[in-house]
Formats: C-alpha cells, structure tokens, sequence
C-alpha cells in the first residue's frame, strides 16, 4: 500500500512559514503585491483565480484582478501588460490560461518582464532554469519537487518519466529532475512502448489530461507515482491521469486528484510572489 502524499497538508505547512515572510516584509512598510489578469469566463479559470486570491488573502498578499471580456483585442491585452509592468506597486504578474483562441499566448507570457514572471514561463526565466540557475520556477513542477523534499525521497540515480511535454509541466519538471541528477526520460502521445518505460521508471509524472490512462500493470513496484492530471470521468467527477485505487496498491508513493499536487501550485506561486517582491524592493 503506498504512502499518500498529501498536497493539502504541505501546502498548509508552506502557506504558515510564507506569512511569516510577509509579516517580516509588512513589518518593513512592504506589502507583496499580485496582479491576476483573466480573459473571458472559462468556468474552471475563475475558480482557479478565486482559490490563489483566497491564498493571497490567507497570508496577507495583496491582490489584484483585471478581469477583461472575451472580444478583448491582441494589443488590449499587451497594453495592459505593459502597463502592470510599469506600475511599481505590482510585484507579480499572473495571465491565467488558458485564453481566447484568437489571442497568442506565447506573446502575452513574453510580454510580462522577467522581474514579475511569477509563473516562469517567460523565454528568459525558462532558459535560466534550463541552464541550473532558476530564478521563478513553474509552480506546478515547484510544487512537486517540495512534495519530494518532504517525504524524503531522493531523484540522484533514479530513472524518471515525464508523461507530457508542455512549457507549464512536462519540460520544466524534466529539467527539475535532471538538474537533481535524475535519468529522465520524456514521454508525449507518439511514444512508443509506453508500458515498456514506465516499469522501467523509479518516479513517474504524468500530466496529459486523460483520466486513468495509468493502469496498475504499468508501474514498477513501489515507485512513486504523481498525478498531476485534472480530468472528469463518465460520473463528472473530478480524477486524474492515473487509475488511483489500483495503482495505490503497487506504488511506494502517491498523490491523489484532487488533493495531490493542486495545493502546492497554488502555495509555490505564493512563494514566488514573495522571492519577486524580495528581489525588486532588496
């Protein structure tokens, strides 16, 4: 039976020692400061938005939103982000995803300067931490490893999937692990024998969005096993990539959906908020 890592208790135990960072700040006439811009009204992206303002408030960050409507334009969006990025009482800056198809992504995120890039998707944070030295980390990757730290398990020597290979997961967990010493194999929809590397894998990630896709007969015994998939099975409940209740039973280590590895991007990016406004106000 595996050991459940538990997001919602680490997440806890950071949010407790980051108020005390910013009470320390406070107690310095500085107030952290978040800008969160939405565009349009995905269900799921204002819930998102509602819990990290709800983190915010838990430990005393200030923060702010720029809700904007659907139909709002390329250079709208860009003119706002300049705007954040001149505006000395803004800290952080958060563009939640996704956004409306006929606005571009990459664009929007290489807009926001490297200073707020709270979320380390700009090109020149994401080239930082490919070389070792990170400034903002991905909060989800971030979260992970700390998930790690906790429980005391080490990567150095161990063979490690990726499952997923986006800029916001699969390619900053990847350079996480190899950064640590671990042997790191990437995984994506036209990976061929699947099965094959995972029972090979001492850590397995998976993020691809597709519920139970990692089934019981796929993991090594005792590996650990993270679940970084948010999906809604045939019941509309909420679940992960992997078949939990079984695979439980062979892994060493495991998160759950939900309750696993949702709490601690929320609680990095709170870290990252305070390393920001730590770095630009010395």
């Amino acid at each position: 039976m595996a050991v459940i890592i538990d997001g919602k208790e680490i997440s806890n135990k950071v949010l407790d020692e980051l108020k005390v960072e910013v009470d320390k700040l406070k107690g310095k006439g500085i107030t952290p400061c978040l800008a969160v811009v939405l565009v349009g009204s995905d269900t799921a992206s204002c819930i998102y938005v509602k819990n990290k303002q709800k983190a915010c408030e838990k430990i005393g960050i200030e923060s702010k939103e720029y809700l904007l409507p659907e139909e709002t334009t390329e250079q709208e969006l860009l003119d706002l982000i300049d705007k954040l990025n001149n505006d000395e009482n803004v800290d952080g800056i958060l563009l939640q995803s996704p956004i409306p198809r006929h606005l571009d992504i990459l664009k929007a995120f290489n807009k926001i300067i490297p200073e707020k890039d709270v979320d380390g998707f700009n090109p020149i944070n994401a080239g930082l931490l490919s070389m070792g030295f990170p400034v903002f980390i991905p909060c989800t990757p971030q979260g992970i490893m700390r998930m790690f730290k906790e429980h005391n398990i080490e990567i150095e020597g161990k063979r490690c999937t990726v499952i997923g290979r986006s800029n916001i997961v699969g390619k900053p967990m990847a350079q996480l692990l190899i950064n640590k010493g671990g042997t790191v194999t990437v995984c994506n929809s036209k990976t061929q024998n699947l099965k094959e590397i995972l029972l090979a894998s001492d850590i397995v990630i998976s993020a691809v969005g597709k519920p139970k896709i990692i089934t019981d007969d796929m993991i090594k015994q005792n590996s650990v096993v993270i679940d970084v998939g948010i999906n809604r099975n045939e019941q509309g409940k909420i679940c992960g990539d992997v078949d939990f209740e079984n695979v439980k039973d062979i892994a060493g280590y495991i998160t759950p959906v939900p309750g696993g590895v949702g709490p601690m991007t929320i609680a990095m990016l709170m870290n990252n908020i305070i390393l920001a406004c730590k770095n630009r106000r010395k």
